[in-house]
């Protein structure tokens, strides 16, 4: 029954699917061996931080507070803002899947080379905000706080 069995398996697709086998072994290998890595690049120093709360209202709007001082920072109103609510929704989902509250607050962190992180110190999740394009991060980007006199001159 064998000798049948071997006569009937394609040959080409076999070899083909060993090729493809032995061709990600060997690149998996040079890239190895080559030093190269997947390790995120270091990040720029932190020029601003900023700890948020995230606030479900009855209305449907999500309300962004300082968490130090509690202050409202904004508003999203109701099937406005897709971005900021997905990325939060994603967030508080990964905190309730571990057995964890609000009570920890968000940190959204302004990168000296102008990159935005928003970490949850609770889960150690982190989201590199520019991955998503500049119209995306700007939503995160307006709650830093203002930048002194003197990172505006820096900067310019």
């Amino acid at each position: 029954m064998n000798a049948s069995l071997q006569a009937k398996l394609p040959i080409v697709p076999l070899a083909a699917m060993a090729a493809l086998v032995l061709s990600c072994l060997v690149g998996v290998s040079a890239v190895r061996l080559s030093g190269l890595s997947a390790v995120q690049q270091a990040d720029a120093a932190t020029l601003s931080t900023r700890q948020l709360r995230f606030e479900d209202r009855d209305d449907g709007s999500i309300a962004v507070l300082d968490a130090g001082s509690g202050a409202l920072l904004t508003t999203a109103a109701p099937g406005t803002n897709g971005f900021l609510r997905s990325t939060m929704r994603g967030l508080v989902r990964e905190r309730k899947r571990q057995g964890l509250g609000p009570e920890t607050p968000f940190e959204l962190l302004g990168r000296a080379d102008g990159r935005l992180t928003l970490v949850d110190p609770g889960t150690h999740r982190r989201i590199d905000l520019e991955s998503f394009g500049p119209t995306n991060s700007a939503v995160f980007a307006q709650l830093l706080p203002a930048a002194s006199g003197a990172d505006h001159v820096a900067q310019r």
